[in-house]
């Protein structure tokens, strides 16, 4: 800090006054921080653009897909059987009859006090396994079952009179996961078979077939389903998978809510708002080129015909707003009428609106991208000017400060050699005309 003496023989304030010089001084400094900040407001504008670009090109490309507008619903005329869509599912019914259920082996021994050696056999889905036991003790030998790689588990039970049954149950349902327990003469009671599910296809006709799981899901009856029993039943079952227009809207719908979400946005950021006495103030993406070209190609990408037929056949038709607008009831009549043709415009428009919007939003060349880090470059430039600024500003006060601590030490030393100097005078003696 230079040294102040403030009015020390002047009388001025030279703090103030220093203070106003600087602040003159700190103008163009002013101006780069205004700028720097003007700058950062528009890379957080720009990079909450470049979020809802990217998240458009991420719906649109799932939406790309092939099944992505073929929606399915799933009924089946029992509780008993259960049956959900997922990808690959087409059209169809079938009739099943649950024949049996799958079921965990169970087994229990005899009543024991203590297991009858330390080392046995369990063979568990054709795989052999050597269980050896810190002791004959049935906490022991269930502890050794329990940690093997067999997928046994075993449990005892107090019968109450010194004596424990054990129960060992299998890894899993299915007859693959059926078990045996071989060098021990302990002797034990099957109370759970282990046994496939089995469903009966067309039963009743010359074409009956058997299917079996070893869980009580099946997986390959009709493509694209899963079929879960719980009961067995004896008359068949009706299984029926048929399209769900309501899903298929309810696809369409979310593109459509998302061009809304980033258009919205765009609209709000580039307005130009009317202040009092007629004053105009413009919001940060007034007048952006690149802003307007993003708009612009994404807009064209949703609505511009596919093979001389207008996305507003189907329901999807632009605002004069500038936004999207999805009638639901057109679009599922025109899913009825055509399906295939209702995909095709589908799958084209979120193409389309894939690649423009992959484009724009690409982490390294895309085109918001790019803008944002040419304005980071700009920031990083201004805040070097602004440091440069900061250190010729601290200079210059220090000078300042000097220069009038000078001042006022001169001025001090005027007063005394005055003081002096009128001392001296009026010290000499006064003449007299004669």
């Amino acid at each position: 800090m230079g040294l102040s003496l403030d009015g020390l023989a002047s009388g001025l304030d030279s703090t103030t006054l220093i203070n106003s010089l600087m602040q003159v001084e700190a103008i163009p400094q002013a101006l780069l921080k205004n700028k720097a900040s003007a700058t950062q407001t528009m890379i957080s504008a720009l990079q909450e653009l470049n979020t809802k670009v990217a998240g458009l090109a991420t719906l649109s490309k799932d939406l790309s897909a092939p099944e992505a507008f073929q929606k399915f619903t799933a009924t089946s005329t029992a509780d008993s059987v259960a049956i959900s869509v997922a990808e690959g599912a087409t059209s169809g019914a079938l009739d099943i009859v649950v024949g049996q259920l799958a079921t965990s082996q169970v087994m229990v021994t005899e009543p024991v006090t203590e297991w009858d050696t330390a080392n046995f056999t369990i063979t568990s889905a054709g795989q052999a396994y050597a269980i050896s036991t810190a002791s004959t003790s049935l906490d022991d030998v269930i502890t050794a079952i329990n940690a093997s790689d067999s997928g046994l588990k075993a449990v005892k039970f107090d019968m109450g009179d010194g004596t424990y049954r054990l129960q060992f149950t299998a890894a899993g349902s299915g007859a693959e996961n059926a078990f045996t327990l071989s060098g021990t003469s302990i002797s034990g009671i099957q109370t759970s078979a282990a046994q496939d599910a089995e469903v009966t296809l067309w039963a009743g006709s010359a074409a009956e077939q058997v299917i079996s799981s070893p869980t009580n899901t099946f997986v390959k009856l009709l493509p694209g389903t899963e079929i879960t029993v719980s009961k067995v039943s004896t008359e068949p079952v009706t299984l029926a998978i048929a399209s769900d227009p309501e899903a298929t809207a309810g696809q369409a719908s979310s593109l459509v809510d998302k061009l809304n979400g980033l258009f919205e946005f765009i609209t709000a950021n580039s307005s130009v708002n009317v202040g009092t006495g007629g004053s105009t103030r413009g919001m940060i993406f007034t007048g952006d080129s690149l802003v307007r070209s993003v708009k612009q190609r994404i807009t064209d990408a949703a609505i511009m015909p596919i093979d001389g037929r207008s996305p507003s056949e189907i329901g999807i038709s632009i605002t004069r707003q500038g936004t999207l607008e999805f009638d639901k009831e057109k679009f599922t009549a025109a899913l009825a009428e055509d399906p295939s043709a209702v995909q095709a415009i589908l799958a084209t428009i979120t193409s389309r609106v894939h690649a423009v919007s992959d484009e724009l939003a690409d982490q390294y060349d895309g085109g918001i991208t790019s803008r944002i880090k040419g304005q980071e470059s700009t920031v990083d430039r201004l805040n070097e000017q602004i440091s440069d600024w900061d250190r010729r500003l601290d200079k210059r006060e220090a000078t300042l400060k000097r220069t009038y601590a000078a001042l006022e030490v001169q001025l001090s030393n005027m007063n005394a050699q005055q003081s002096y100097l009128a001392s001296q005078l009026a010290s000499l003696p006064s003449t007299k005309e004669k």
